[in-house]
């Protein structure tokens, strides 16, 4: 079973800091949609497991009502904090981000966190907007409250409005990617402005895709190097530097992922897995806010 001592990869941020390339990420199952007081042992409980495997990288959100339990975990998990990589994002309360941010961290029992990121640019159609939000972002990795700061779902128009007047570019774009959704002329941006691009929803082509065309090649490869599908997806992202947040209850599965920390998969390889891909269009979130070509 996999430890603190596991093999992950690293990549570093355009600040400097530098990021595992593979999260546990304490939405989608354990989202709350009812009572957001009432404490989710269950979702503590996966949190610490997640540590237990060898995960460092724990990526959480304000909207997902979660953000106590993830600091419960992680205090009771008795891990030095410097060994923690500890993302949160806000949505909700985007009209006063410094403060959204003093309650995420009052939630989570932490002074600072690694990685804080705006979740969506949907909360305004004004690239003045983005713009102000961005400088207030600015500020809070100036007081220290987090190192990296970042973005998430902002398409390529989003992005350049903050990097219009930005002196602090943004780390991290998280977006949907997987074999279906490859993002190609956004991660493109990406690159050429020294933005690193996360992804969630990294098993959509099996979880949410299949049947599909990657099916044949994903299972052949699976095969060649002893893992599952959904170890093939999660390499093919960490082999093109983008790195992938995913989630389990089980311990099992949990320790599997990590298994995508231990075997490369060749330039041919990856290739096949985004020709077959691009076969087939599928977006699992947020299909009503972008375009196809977004």
């Amino acid at each position: 079973m996999a430890n603190l001592k596991n093999p992950t990869p690293h990549l570093k941020l355009n600040d400097g800091n530098s990021i595992p390339m593979l999260g546990f990420g304490v939405g989608t199952a354990w989202y709350k949609s009812g009572d957001a007081s009432k404490i989710d042992q269950g979702c503590i409980d996966a949190v610490k497991t997640a540590i237990g495997v060898g995960y460092t990288h724990l990526d959480g959100a304000e909207v997902y009502k979660t953000e106590k339990e993830l600091g419960i975990g992680v205090k009771e998990s008795k891990v030095d904090r410097s060994k923690l990589f500890i993302t949160t994002k806000a949505m909700e309360g985007i009209k006063d981000l410094e403060a959204t941010l003093k309650k995420s961290l009052k939630e989570l029992q932490l002074d600072y966190v690694d990685l804080y990121l705006i979740h969506y640019p949907f909360f305004t159609e004004k690239p003045e907007e983005l713009q102000e939000k961005w400088k207030v972002m600015e500020s809070l990795k100036a007081q220290g409250l987090a190192k990296s700061i970042g973005v998430s779902n902002y398409r390529v128009a989003d992005l350049k409005a903050v990097l219009e007047t930005a002196t602090v570019k943004p780390a991290i774009n998280q977006i949907e990617f997987q074999p279906y959704l490859q993002r190609t002329d956004l991660i493109a941006f990406h690159r050429e402005h020294g933005i690193a691009t996360a992804a969630y929803g990294p098993l959509g082509a099996i979880t949410k895709g299949s049947p599909g065309p990657v099916d044949d090649v994903l299972a052949k490869l699976a095969k060649k190097y002893a893992v599952s599908e959904n170890e093939i997806c999660l390499r093919w992202c960490i082999d093109q530097d983008v790195v992938p947040v995913t989630t389990s209850g089980k311990e099992q599965r949990m320790s599997d992922y990590m298994r995508s920390a231990a075997f490369k998969l060749t330039p041919a390889e990856i290739q096949a897995i985004n020709e077959e891909g691009k076969k087939k269009y599928f977006r699992g979130f947020f299909s009503n806010k972008f375009s196809e070509n977004d």
